[in-house]
């Protein structure tokens, strides 16, 4: 059996990528966990500044469209084998979504920077991304802390729905001003033949988390499961 098991991690380890491409993902999912702590340390020192956990958006609004945006490349990190236990459409749906909470949400409606909400799905993002980052940087170097490996399978429980609950709200919040202003919206007649009306778009994706989200949430509790089961066995063989 110990034989059969190092043979798998050495059959493992060849479907990895090269030095190059490790030496990349290292260095992404490093500036990645950087960046995120730029956040999180603008967020502490604005509430320290101000006192209030008001609005507290405007203090990291620009290192936050940067850095999430950035997640963008993610979708193709994961197509490492071997490197991210993640789903690629999952990881797709959940950075898609993030980025279009980013700019066509929170950055074009103006009037949603202010609400609590906004708050609350970034500092879940923030608080995931730096584990999340963390993780991934210490896998590639082989040297995976057990906190951060709990931290990552564990921590999500909150932190996913309080995310998602901030999402949701933002973009409700978000509903009365896009029907009033017409943003995004194209109406008929016009020479493409063509009508969009952004608001009603926006409920479609509130609605669209009914089904995605628990598949998320579920996808990674078996994660969970698996990982932390593993590494204990691991342990107690030890």
């Amino acid at each position: 059996r110990a034989d059969n098991g190092y043979g798998g991690q050495q059959a493992r380890r060849r479907k990895g990528p090269g030095p190059l491409a490790t030496g990349y993902l290292v260095i992404y999912n490093v500036v990645m966990t950087a960046g995120w702590l730029v956040i999180a340390v603008g967020l502490v020192r604005a509430y320290l500044a101000k006192g209030s956990y008001h609005s507290l958006y405007y203090s990291i609004e620009k290192p936050l469209k940067f850095f999430q945006t950035g997640a963008l490349l993610e979708v193709g990190v994961v197509l490492f084998p071997g490197i991210v236990p993640s789903s690629v459409v999952l990881t797709a749906f959940q950075v898609m979504s993030r980025v279009f909470l980013t700019w066509a949400v929170t950055h074009s409606v103006k009037e949603v920077q202010t609400e609590d909400s906004v708050l609350l799905f970034v500092v879940a993002w923030t608080i995931t991304e730096i584990i999340r980052y963390s993780f991934y940087t210490f896998s590639l170097l082989n040297h995976l802390p057990y906190l951060i490996k709990w931290a990552r399978y564990t921590l999500f429980i909150v932190l996913y729905p309080m995310g998602v609950s901030g999402e949701l709200l933002t973009i409700y919040a978000a509903l009365p001003f896009v029907r009033q202003s017409g943003l995004y919206s194209i109406s008929l007649p016009n020479k493409y033949n063509f009508s969009f009306d952004y608001y009603t778009f926006l409920i479609l994706v509130m609605i669209s988390y009914i089904p995605i989200f628990p598949q998320l949430y579920f996808h990674m509790l078996h994660q969970r499961r698996k990982v932390l089961s593993h590494t204990e066995e691991h342990r107690k063989s030890e």
